[in-house]
């Protein structure tokens, strides 16, 4: 059973940037698909970036270009670094890891098995 650690969340000012973690225990990240997703209030949670085994990566059009997903594995831990942010950035982000994404370019929550608990990211304005 993989176990999914985030932190690093925290208020940051409109154009800020910040690098959130995600500690893997119970496995090897290097086996698995690693993702980042977000929810907003009320909102439904949604993808943001994925990490393939082989370093290969995919991004949601609304942050491409400001945030970047990376790994340690030697830490067992995977990252966001989040650039740019605007107060749509806004939620809480959820770390994730895949056995298998069934289609690359349309990952779903489903895709996913684990799960951590969340980290919140405020912009504020």
């Amino acid at each position: 059973q993989v176990q999914l650690i985030e932190s690093g969340g925290g208020l940051v000012q409109t154009g800020g940037s910040l690098r959130i973690s995600c500690e893997a225990s119970g496995g090897t990240i290097g086996s698995y698909v690693m993702g980042w997703f977000r929810q907003a209030p009320g909102q439904e949670r949604e993808f943001v970036a994925q990490l393939s085994r082989f370093g290969t990566t995919y991004y949601a059009d609304s942050v491409k270009g400001r945030f970047t997903i990376s790994r340690d594995n030697a830490k067992n831990t995977v990252y966001l670094q989040m650039n740019s942010l605007k107060p749509e950035d806004t939620a809480v982000v959820y770390c994730a890891a895949a056995r298998h994404i069934r289609t690359w370019a349309y990952p779903t929550r489903s895709d996913y098995d684990y799960w951590g608990q969340g980290t919140q990211v405020t912009v504020s304005s």
